[in-house]
């Protein structure tokens, strides 16, 4: 039984590709990628500020102020230090508070399953634009495959993330109507107060 989708998905790839995990740093497209950081974790911030609304898209990207906006300093910090992550190999410790943030507002608004955790996909998108020119070179596919990997196991984490958020919110909504339906029930004499029963002497 695994534990977390990482060490899942590390399992597959190391039996389908015969290789330890790791070797995007040995091959080289560790450097290459962190050579791009900036310009590939601000297009990423882009295209998921593009999954909002037009006006609140806008407004991530206008204002970075962590205190007056707080969704977008949640996206900032937390695409930034995923993206390392996905570079330097997955530890939970570190993902679970990057990325749950993230998640927990998407959560709560109206995106389905698949539209609030599909934004660790894209950046395989936007990291494949950026490596056009060493794709064609055919230098870096392997390390590239082995990041993709990663990818996916950080898109099996958010769902994780997701589900959770969503379990906790028919919670709450379900105690909720038990409240109210408790309070309506009382005010129409159907619930009889137990009296309290005197202490024992």
């Amino acid at each position: 039984m695994y534990s977390t989708p990482f060490q899942f998905l590390k399992d597959i790839f190391r039996t389908a590709h015969g290789r330890r995990s790791g070797s995007i740093r040995r091959m080289g497209l560790e450097k290459v990628l962190a050579k791009k950081r900036n310009a590939i974790v601000a297009d990423w911030f882009d295209m998921v500020a593009k999954t909002y609304a037009p006006d609140t898209a806008q407004f991530l990207k206008r204002n970075k102020d962590p205190f007056t906006n707080p969704v977008g300093g949640y996206l900032t910090k937390g695409l930034a230090g995923l993206f390392d992550q996905l570079l330097t190999g997955l530890n939970s410790e570190v993902v679970r508070p990057l990325l749950d943030p993230i998640v927990r507002v998407r959560a709560i608004q109206n995106f389905t399953p698949s539209q609030a955790t599909a934004f660790v996909l894209v950046i395989k998108k936007i990291v494949r634009t950026h490596l056009r020119t060493e794709i064609a070179a055919g230098r870096v596919m392997d390390d590239l495959l082995e990041f993709e990997a990663r990818v996916d196991a950080l898109s099996l984490f958010a769902f994780d993330i997701y589900m959770e958020c969503r379990e906790k919110i028919y919670e709450l909504k379900a105690n909720e109507e038990k409240d109210k339906i408790y309070k309506a029930f009382r005010r129409a004499g159907l619930i009889q107060e137990e009296p309290a029963e005197d202490p024992v002497p």
